[in-house]
């Protein structure tokens, strides 16, 4: 068989396999096998499928997050469809554009996966233009943040002027979930994170009153912080661990949001303490949703949201960029818990 590789202006490997057929491969990280950071590497796989509805778009950039980590082990296997590599969010340039979303557009992307890689195709429903004032960096790091948070607050029923206390406010999600409280809902924002400067860059995001998670009189400190009542909505990333406390600091009709387990899966729970409290414990997750209430999910990000992000009044925090082939090394920082904000890959 006739094969013959070539470069082109796009960075893109246009294999011949023979006279007049063309397979374009885009370079990604791929998961050789379950493990630690070194199973990733980059590879050449087939350019993602475009159906009629999807943008292409060419990456400037990926966000990571923490649902990455828990896939590059075995734990976390994408939606049926997706690709099989990882990458949750983009942005990007769109390549091959809708009547909504022409090509040459700057767009940030919500995924069922697939994002560290050149070329990402998604549903022109899950992605949002991005503003003349956002860089391409800096918008990769909002479209995952942002539909965790809109979806798990609209899930709590946050209104305005009610108390919500964000566990992990210095994460990716976390330090979005303190701007989105602040500026959509009007809330009174506590929040934790670890160390005297971490909690101190929590006061630079606008936050109310910022706790060290550190503190062993944390659930005393959140009580004095509001006059003995509790706060309306705990959003939290730690899990089991953090059950009890979480539950100690919420108000009457406080509802628990949980988000993320980074501390374990299983707790046991009070149920005469949440009965008392007529409180409430929820659990969300994202990426598997059906396609549709991801599309409900963008939405609101982007009539609610979106505004925002373009006025300055909710902005990323990147912590550190990585070019694509490192990507080994920006999970090896993401799991040293030293991050503030985001990190993100850069094809």
């Amino acid at each position: 068989m006739d094969m013959a590789d070539v470069d082109t202006p796009d960075s893109h490997r246009r294999v011949v396999v023979r006279p007049g057929d063309t397979v374009v491969l885009v370079r990604a990280i791929v998961v050789e096998e379950p493990g630690g950071p070194d199973v990733l590497a980059l590879h050449d796989v087939p350019d993602p499928a475009v159906r009629p509805g999807d943008l292409l778009i060419r990456v400037a950039a990926a966000g990571l997050n923490r649902a990455d980590l828990l896939q590059r082990v075995g734990h976390y296997p994408p939606p049926p469809g997706a690709p099989e590599w990882l990458g949750m969010e983009v942005s990007g340039t769109v390549v091959v554009g809708t009547a909504d979303v022409p090509a040459g557009s700057r767009v940030a992307a919500l995924l069922g996966g697939g994002g560290y890689a050149e070329l990402v195709a998604v549903p022109a429903e899950l992605a949002l233009v991005v503003p003349d004032a956002l860089t391409d960096r800096d918008a990769a790091a909002l479209p995952e943040a942002l539909a965790t948070v809109w979806s798990n607050f609209e899930a709590a029923h946050l209104a305005a002027r009610q108390t919500v206390l964000v566990r992990g406010g210095s994460g990716g999600v976390g330090s979005v979930a303190v701007q989105v409280a602040r500026e959509h809902y009007g809330a009174h924002v506590l929040a934790t994170a670890g160390g005297p400067e971490r909690v101190e860059r929590l006061r630079e995001l606008g936050v109310d009153v910022a706790l060290d998670h550190h503190a062993d009189d944390l659930v005393e400190q959140v009580l004095a912080a509001t006059d003995g009542r509790g706060v309306d909505v705990v959003l939290d990333v730690v899990g089991a661990a953090a059950l009890a406390d979480n539950l100690a600091m919420l108000a009457d009709g406080g509802r628990l949001v949980v988000i993320g387990m980074q501390k374990g899966r299983r707790a046991e729970l009070d149920l005469a303490a949440l009965m008392n409290r007529r409180a409430s414990v929820i659990g969300t997750t994202l990426r598997s949703r059906a396609p549709d209430d991801k599309a409900r999910v963008m939405a609101g990000v982007r009539e609610d949201l979106w505004p925002l992000v373009a006025a300055g009044r909710i902005r990323p925090i990147v912590h550190a960029t990585f070019p694509l082939a490192r990507a080994a090394d920006a999970h090896r920082l993401l799991e040293s818990g030293a991050v503030f904000g985001k990190v993100l890959l850069e094809p």
